[in-house]
């Protein structure tokens, strides 16, 4: 087969079109969107017609994988790890329904926060759930799990949750495909009862979902990615985990230090790995992304008084990526640091593009609620958030997506009048509509700004759910007409925008003010084209 120059993001892509994947569900979300894009850009994908179409959030994204999983086709969903909390409650429940045809969820986790609000690590969700976890450490090894996820999915009927990070996803490597599979056919499952959780099923298929995660210890699609090299250095023995198996190898190559090295990359994992790990050495270094996932299990595993190093004592940082210079720092062998960035290079904080319509509508905003005083303004995920920053310092909240409503809703019970939400036209339909909703039916004293620039701008410009039916939406989820008001954010409409946003400030209800203004960056693209 053909060898292609792929992102890890890529590779998981093509390998699941590869292993027959009939279904991709994704909502935009750093560091998981290109995997989406890369089938919707393939030629395969459109002429098998595979679905793959943008989903409203990822908790639909999640349901809908699984509804494709229930007529017996593989699926995939997509996500960063703060939209598997999105998906949390289809994702765990998926566990105890099980699945039919195959179903993967790719989390993409994101260390040191380059474009997230925490740092968490997905795998506690795979543990919580009771369902396995593979880790790849290079695009390789990404591309010949998912062919092994599918098959472990289908051979225990669970879903698997994938796990990466953003360093995996966002850096290219060559990847050697495989001979392509066909997709399954339509079937149902076996089971017609297994998708209905009422209390007396739920039960009974928790215990056999207990009894399959043990099994699953010694799965060898699991296990055969768990492998150990002895050394002769006995000090100390390494355990390395997805990615971090990466830094190791890359400090060791040019060092005649020969540690024994266990490496991780399927979970549950037997116990049996780790003790004989101990057993050979007189301490155990851990090196895991994110958090100390490994390192908290083993210690409940061992009783050998051995010595653990790792993130949880301050060899390897509690917080932030791994690099090869911290893993090197950790075995004790010589760093080298390269040179630091000179000094007549200024940092820059981000910005707004130029002509951007978020700009405009903040301007206006600022004017408008100035005369009511500070600390009234709530928004939550988009490129809208920069308003935090000089020279708007408009925001006071950034929490998740859709917060911006739900907070306001609460300041505002709270006695804080007006109350403002500036959310995005991709995050409302993501996770605003049913906070509007709870404001309609409480006539909170709230004003909804909807800054609407037609796209999934932080992302890269994916289609916009909400494009063209905001209006339609806020009006069927009972917004009056006379406070549904529509405003263009330009410069030369500042003084009519800043009119129309102190009139629904002083109105003592739900009002909902759309800013509608195409992204410069799409607007340009489109031009071009």
């Amino acid at each position: 087969m053909e060898k292609l120059l792929l992102l890890g993001d890529e590779a998981i892509a093509q390998a699941g079109l590869d292993a027959g994947m009939s279904g991709m569900y994704a909502y935009p979300g750093t560091p998981s969107t290109e995997i989406m894009e890369y089938v919707q850009a393939s030629a395969d994908a459109a002429e098998r017609r595979v679905h793959m179409t943008w989903s409203s959030n990822e908790k639909t994204a999640m349901e809908a994988a699984l509804g494709m999983s229930y007529a017996g086709k593989r699926a995939m969903v997509a996500m960063k790890h703060v939209g598997l909390n999105v998906a949390a409650d289809g994702f765990i429940n998926s566990a105890m329904t099980g699945v039919n045809g195959g179903l993967i969820i790719v989390a993409a986790d994101d260390p040191s926060m380059h474009s997230s609000q925490n740092e968490q690590d997905s795998r506690f969700y795979g543990k919580f759930a009771f369902v396995p976890i593979f880790e790849p450490s290079n695009q390789q090894e990404a591309y010949e799990m998912v062919f092994d996820a599918f098959e472990t999915s289908e051979k225990y009927k669970l879903p698997v949750l994938f796990r990466i990070t953003t360093r995996l996803a966002h850096s290219r490597a060559s990847v050697l495909r495989r001979e392509s599979l066909p997709e399954n056919l339509l079937s149902l499952p076996s089971d017609p009862k297994s998708f209905i959780l009422l209390p007396a099923i739920a039960r009974r298929k928790y215990k056999i979902l207990l009894e399959k995660y043990e099994t699953l210890r010694y799965e060898n699609h699991i296990s055969g990615y768990n492998h150990f090299k002895d050394g002769t250095f006995r000090e100390t023995g390494i355990i390395a985990c997805g990615i971090a198996y990466n830094y190791l190898m890359e400090n060791l190559k040019d060092t005649s230090v020969d540690f024994p090295v266990l490496k991780i990359s399927g979970y549950p994992f037997p116990k049996d790995l780790i003790k004989d790990l101990a057993s050979r050495c007189n301490s155990i270094l851990i090196l895991e992304e994110g958090a100390p996932f490994v390192e908290e299990s083993i210690r409940g595993i061992l009783d050998e008084g051995i010595k653990i190093y790792g993130r949880m004592d301050g060899t390897v940082p509690r917080d932030g990526e791994l690099n090869p210079a911290i893993v090197g720092k950790a075995l004790g062998l010589p760093v080298s640091y390269g040179q630091d960035v000179p000094s007549v290079v200024k940092m820059r904080p981000p910005s707004f593009c130029k002509g951007c319509g978020h700009a405009d509508m903040f301007m206006a905003l600022n004017e408008a609620v100035k005369p009511f005083g500070p600390g009234r303004v709530f928004s939550d995920i988009g490129c809208y958030t920069l308003g935090a920053l000089p020279p708007y310092n408009s925001i006071i909240s950034c929490v998740d997506m859709g917060a911006s409503v739900t907070m306001a809703i609460g300041a505002a019970d709270a006695g804080l009048t007006p109350s403002v939400a500036v959310i995005g036209d991709s995050t409302f339909t993501h996770s605003g509509m049913t906070g509007l909703l709870d404001a309609v039916i409480k006539n909170s004293p709230v004003t909804i700004i909807i800054s609407d620039n037609s796209t999934t701008g932080m992302t890269g410009g994916q289609k916009s759910q909400a494009t063209g039916r905001l209006v339609d939406i806020c009006r069927g989820l009972g917004v009056e007409n006379e406070h549904l008001r529509v405003i263009s954010p330009l410069h030369k409409n500042h003084e009519d925008n800043v009119r129309v946003m102190e009139e629904e400030l002083e109105y003592n209800g739900v009002s909902v003010i759309i800013a509608q203004r195409e992204c410069i960056q799409t607007a340009t693209r489109r031009k071009r084209s």
